[in-house]
């Protein structure tokens, strides 16, 4: 098993290593806020207080004010097991809209450098609705990482499949599960009925 973590990234996306994959997924997600836009921008702005309750079960440390480490859990296929760490910056609020990005980060070890790399860009908006708010949540996800010679050897398009495989696991546990328990912190924070959770959009 490889705790993988961010790396130089000149050493995946430009390479032209025969076994590096990249695999590219997209996720969008609404969920209802009953409360006001004031409401909500103030609950969201005070990360500290709820982003690593929400994010659990992963592992999450706070790198500083605006930023979080977060070990996703583990993940694999043909016997290739990963437990990616990767970074985030959520940036403050600007006109209603909220963007989170990856952070570069030192691997855990050098030997780790050139096996995996990920881009993470994701925003929220807010949509005020009256006595409600709506936010959009839409992230592109990107990530590089170099395979075993002998999965490589494999049939491209079984190797391809697994990987997306692989990716949606990621996008699952980082995105639909964080927007659900935020949704429900927020309304349990503020003593309100939370809303019946939505079917995501990929």
């Amino acid at each position: 098993m490889l705790l993988l973590s961010r790396s130089d990234p000149d050493n995946l996306l430009h390479g032209s290593d025969p076994q590096v994959r990249c695999y590219r997924s997209g996720f969008s997600d609404q969920m209802e806020m009953l409360a006001s836009t004031t409401e909500v921008v103030s609950y969201l702005n005070d990360h500290q207080r709820w982003f690593e309750r929400c994010a659990q079960p992963m592992q999450v440390s706070a790198l500083d004010q605006q930023s979080y480490a977060l070990t996703l859990g583990r993940f694999g296929n043909f016997g290739f097991e990963v437990e990616p760490t990767i970074a985030l910056r959520l940036l403050p609020e600007d006109a209603q809209l909220y963007r989170i990005e990856t952070v570069r980060t030192v691997p855990h070890s050098l030997v780790l450098r050139d096996h995996y790399d990920v881009d993470f860009q994701a925003s929220m908006q807010l949509i005020d609705q009256s006595s409600t708010t709506s936010v959009q949540w839409d992230l592109d996800l990107s990530v590089w990482i170099r395979l075993p010679k002998v999965i490589t050897m494999l049939p491209e398009q079984l190797v391809q499949s697994s990987g997306d495989h692989l990716l949606r696991q990621i996008v699952r546990q980082i995105s639909r599960r964080l927007t659900w328990k935020v949704q429900e912190d927020f309304h349990a924070s503020h003593g309100l009925d939370c809303p019946p959770r939505r079917r995501a959009a990929f």
